[in-house]
């Protein structure tokens, strides 16, 4: 693989000095939105309140982050101007709400939202979570995968990074049922990694993959422990599918079995962790007392932060650096005084 100037310049952006992607999503919208009206009592979460936590998010976290990934709801317009400028900024681009068939999922863009408007805004990268199941209807799937080509062609239009997402969700026969994302016990390691060998074709254009652990965070055993020689070989497979960098998301997985999770995915060659409610749920519980999520944020979440960064030094592969760039990794072609005449602008 050979990156454009501008997705090579993206990717350094999101990662630490390094080449490791130390990465804190923002941009949840449901999960943060139904605790607030819950607590509230109230049919709809209040945007100050939304958008409120999501500032608390950015000044409290940024400070351990190599990039954060925000919403155009709320995280952006709230906080993008204590956005420390020397970090790498994500904007995600799809709709939380999605039409639930009986085939499987379809999703959706945010209305009123593109990545033209993401790349003026000053992003460095694109995110997209595409619901996907392949043993959902094939209608679905090969309208998940348009969806998905579609959003590749407009990222290598105006050069900036596509940031890909895949989640197991159940389908219709499924016994665990939730609109809001919860990860299944019951999700099959065959599942995830068939995912990603779909997504890793070339015409999807993605540049960096979000993904979920093979094995419900839950059984993910320690380094070393009874069952971890079989968990790794899933991991392994999971980095040889995806076949460019990856990180790992949480899914909502306990601050443990987060950890748990990243030292398998750093053995099999991840150079990072783009994670958010691991780091900063528990603060969250505390809503609406704001002084303790404060306090939560600056204790126990920044002091998970640097574990986790630590765990990161030492076993993540630095991004520029996969096998996918080729000996010598990642650049930008022509390095010499053709680059002008190379490098095409948005029209082609």
């Amino acid at each position: 693989m050979i990156l454009s100037a501008g997705k090579y310049r993206g990717m350094k952006r999101m990662a630490d000095a390094a080449g490791r992607f130390k990465m804190t999503a923002v941009d949840q919208r449901p999960p943060i939105k139904n605790l607030i009206r819950t607590r509230l009592g109230t049919v709809e979460a209040p945007w100050e309140d939304v958008a409120g936590f999501k500032e608390l998010l950015i000044r409290e976290l940024q400070g351990e982050s190599s990039a954060m990934l925000l919403d155009p709801h709320y995280a952006y317009p709230r906080g993008v101007t204590m956005l420390n400028a020397s970090l790498g900024m994500i904007l995600t681009l799809e709709d939380s709400i999605f039409e639930e068939t009986r085939g499987g999922r379809l999703s959706a863009e945010i209305d009123d939202w593109s990545v033209e408007k993401i790349k003026r805004a000053g992003g460095d990268g694109v995110k997209l979570l595409t619901w996907y199941r392949p043993d959902a209807e094939p209608a679905v799937c090969r309208a998940q995968q348009d969806f998905t080509a579609r959003v590749g062609d407009a990222c290598a239009r105006f050069d900036i990074p596509f940031v890909f997402e895949l989640l197991v969700y159940p389908l219709a026969r499924d016994a665990e049922q939730t609109r809001d994302y919860v990860e299944m016990k019951t999700k099959r390691p065959e599942l995830v990694l068939e995912s990603v060998e779909t997504f890793a074709a070339p015409r999807f254009g993605v540049d960096l993959f979000k993904l979920e652990s093979p094995v419900a965070a839950d059984d993910v055993p320690e380094a070393g422990a009874e069952g971890s020689a079989e968990v790794q070989r899933w991991f392994d497979q999971l980095g040889r599918a995806a076949g460019r960098p990856w990180v790992m998301l949480s899914a909502g997985a306990g601050m443990d079995e987060f950890a748990r999770v990243l030292a398998h995915a750093y053995r099999a060659g991840a150079s990072g962790y783009l994670a958010g409610r691991a780091i900063w749920m528990k603060a969250f519980d505390q809503f609406p007392d704001w002084d303790a999520m404060s306090a939560g944020l600056k204790g126990e979440a920044v002091a998970y932060m640097r574990q986790l960064n630590l765990l990161t030094d030492a076993g993540a592969l630095p991004w520029h650096r996969h096998a996918c760039y080729g000996e010598g990794g990642a650049r930008v072609l022509p390095a010499d005084a053709g680059f002008r005449h190379a490098y095409p602008g948005f029209g082609g």
